[in-house]
């Protein structure tokens, strides 16, 4: 759970901001890890005590050396430390014994190396936790905070002081951007390598940028995350205050599992990330080059009131190019009003472009770009301003690049980006730009990236939360959804069978279609006669999950000789080619009217929980993969009503070519029910409703054919 301001400014307070340090395995050695480390607490700036402990040196670096902790004249903080593998165990186990709060481990050699490193991670996890330390690593490169300053890395360099806190789970990551931010001039608050996560992780470092003094924005280059439920929790509470950029790397592990059913097919490795950075306001970063972006726009720039973006540009290809990226980008093209347009009509000459985008043509000096830059930020139907260059000759970019950074002044409300094409042509206007708080790119795609960051984020922070109700049903039956899961296991099988399916929908409120299980063709029959005709019938398998596959589903049937030699039918296709299937029986199903065919389903994501899917359905599911997903964890309605009107289906569901609208309502609560079914039964692993039936608005929904799939270890409870 989130803490308290104040709780989670202490939490990690001695490891920023250390009274003592000391560096444990300090070298006096050049090339060497302890060596490094010593000597960058040395240059940092750190103002306080540095203690280097190793037992067969009496100085280090001017500093005197200790032999072990034990033997340090006052309590120490931070320990860093970078012995071998072997001896970590008992340097962590002095560390706990002396009263030492904080550790970063840069010692490799644990679970980034198989099984046994593994062990030895645990090991030490455990006697971490055992004296109540905090740990950052193992296997990292350290950390830095330019405003303590305290540099406790072997990193080749130190950060310039800024306001981007960055946490990158590679330390090679950590070292390649801390090596260009030196060369172009950016700077950090904090620079943290996680290394292997395993005590400290991306929400601890997370938590703490968010409420220091000087971090603007949190980058974070991450592999996986650890605890998904906290991790959105506090993305969620840190995202209204502070914008938090991710770029991920890698796959989540249940890309690996293979999903049996066509929500787990669709989803994909990746796709749980995206849904659950979207939901909790995580702006997603695609390379290192959009994270940076990201961050100097948003270290630089305020948050735009809208989504209309003005260009002002001295060449048409390049405000062609930037006008189609801020259409790509989910931005639009401001519509400059006719004071604005009449304004420039009579300042620029007859051959410039009045309208959005503003071309002052090739030949357009500093006083023309101002001018024209002067209306369109004065234009309050405008709310961000990208100014594009490419230099011809006989223009001076510097002197354009101030005025831009003069007139952006005037309007300290509104983003300016610029885009000045050249390179070295263009690099010192591109340099005075930027001291003057107006980032510069080298083309307009990339400018265009920025302010749709900026207006991304703040359409999440004006996300009106109490409005918003959470999904919660009380007429829902739970015991008899519990029984029904409880006969799987009693029988030792995570597929359920279709009694147990439909059980489980009506349990939880879900229309399904009458039916019956027969176990021999007398009984299909009666059944049918019961139902009423026409009838379909469908074998009942724990091993068929696809029954049209192998000839086991028969529709339209319309009288007893019918389903007497459907029965028969099913049964032989089945035995010759699933020769060891278990049947169970044969299901008789009311052939309902038809609707529209949709299709909700559920996969479990090993890092955030169910993943509910809405989409067409019927056969055509996996043909057009028309389908949206939510996290169904902490799901309200009006995400669930995004969901469905974000896909194709909803033209259909609304009422297409004199089509009257259908029962949206009532497809919307069943996506309800099933999020709230599968956040009550966490040993659902996959569940899926297709087709599921859309009726006439007021006639509601069926769910015709339903597939639920507990995971492996339901076979052992």
């Amino acid at each position: 759970m989130a803490q308290s301001n104040a709780s989670a400014r202490s939490e990690l307070q001695g490891l920023f901001a250390p009274r003592a340090v000391a560096v444990i395995g300090a070298s006096r050695q050049e090339g060497k890890i302890g060596h490094s480390i010593l000597k960058n607490m040395l240059g940092s700036g750190y103002r306080g005590t540095i203690y280097p402990i190793n037992p067969r040196e009496e100085a280090i670096l001017g500093l005197r050396a200790y032999p072990s902790l034990s033997k340090v004249p006052e309590p120490v903080d931070l320990a860093v430390i970078a012995v071998p593998a072997a001896a970590v165990a008992g340097v962590v186990e002095e560390c706990g014994l002396v009263g030492v709060r904080y550790l970063v481990v840069i010692t490799a050699g644990y679970k980034e190396v198989g099984h046994e490193g593994l062990v030895r991670e645990k090991e030490l996890l455990a006697a971490v936790r055992r004296h109540g330390m905090r740990m950052l690593g193992p296997n990292c490169l350290g950390l830095m905070d330019t405003h303590t300053p305290i540099n406790a890395s072997f990193a080749a360099g130190f950060p310039l002081k800024g306001e981007i806190a960055f946490l990158s789970q590679s330390g090679a990551v950590c070292a390649a951007i801390l090596d260009w931010s030196l060369q172009v001039g950016l700077g950090f608050s904090k620079f943290v390598s996680l290394g292997n996560k395993a005590d400290l992780t991306e929400v601890d470092f997370i938590r703490n940028a968010a409420l220091d003094a000087y971090s603007k924005v949190i980058l974070c280059y991450i592999e996986d995350v650890v605890d998904g439920e906290a991790f959105l929790e506090t993305v969620r509470e840190v995202g209204t205050k502070t914008p938090v950029v991710i770029l991920k790397a890698g796959s989540s592990q249940a890309g690996a599992r293979a999903a049996s059913s066509h929500t787990g097919a669709l989803a994909g490795s990746d796709l749980a990330y995206e849904v659950a950075f979207d939901q909790a306001g995580v702006l997603r970063a695609r390379t290192m080059e959009e994270l940076f972006d990201l961050a100097m726009a948003f270290t630089t720039q305020p948050l735009p009131a809208g989504d209309r973006v003005g260009i002002v540009t001295n060449s048409g290809g390049p405000g062609i190019i930037a006008t189609d990226a801020v259409e790509a980008r989910g931005l639009r093209m401001a519509e400059l009003g006719r004071e604005t347009v009449e304004a420039l009509r009579k300042g620029l000459p007859p051959t410039a472009s009045f309208y959005n985008p503003v071309d002052v043509i090739g030949d357009a000096d500093d006083k023309r770009y101002d001018f024209a830059l002067s209306h369109v930020l004065a234009d309050p139907g405008v709310d961000s301003v990208l100014c594009l260059l490419t230099r011809p000759a006989g223009i001076d970019p510097v002197l354009v690049a101030r005025a831009i950074v003069a007139r952006r002044r005037e309007y300290p409300d509104k983003p300016v980006v610029a885009a000045f094409l050249g390179g070295e042509n263009v690099a010192e206007a591109a340099r005075e730009l930027a001291a003057g708080g107006v980032p510069c790119f080298s083309f307009p795609e990339r400018a265009v990236t920025a302010l749709s960051g900026l207006a991304r984020y703040r359409r999440f922070r004006e996300r009106d939360d109490t409005a918003t109700r959470p999904v919660a049903f009380p007429d829902v039956d739970r015991e008899t959804a519990a029984e029904a899961i409880a006969s799987a296991r009693r029988d030792r099988r995570v597929v359920l069978l279709s009694d147990e399916c439909a059980a489980l929908m009506r349990a939880y409120g879900v229309p399904v279609v009458p039916s019956g299980l027969a176990r021999g063709p007398e009984e299909a029959v009666a059944l049918a006669d019961g139902l009423g005709y026409p009838v379909a019938l469908k074998v009942v398998s724990p091993q068929i999950l696809h029954k049209t596959d192998f000839g086991g589903v028969r529709l339209g049937l319309e009288s007893r000789k019918d389903v007497m030699r459907a029965f028969f039918e099913i049964v032989e296709n089945t035995q010759r080619y699933l020769p060891h299937a278990a049947i169970h029986g044969i299901e008789v199903q009311k052939m309902m009217a038809p609707g529209i065919e949709l299709i909700v389903g559920v996969s479990r994501d090993i890092h955030f929980g169910p993943l509910l899917m809405f989409g067409l359905g019927g056969i055509y599911v996996n043909l057009f993969r028309d389908v949206s997903f939510r996290l169904a964890r902490g799901i309200v309605w009006s995400e669930l009503e995004a969901m469905v009107a974000q896909t194709r289906a909803y033209a259909l569901l609304k009422g297409y070519r004199g089509r009257r609208p259908a029962d949206v309502d009532a497809v919307i609560d069943t996506l309800g029910r099933v999020a709230t079914l599968v956040n009550d039964f966490p040993e659902i692993a996959e569940l899926d409703v297709n087709p599921l039936f859309a009726y006439e608005r007021g006639e509601g929904v069926c769910a015709l054919d339903v597939k639920i799939t507990l995971s492996e270890n339901a076979r052992q409870k």
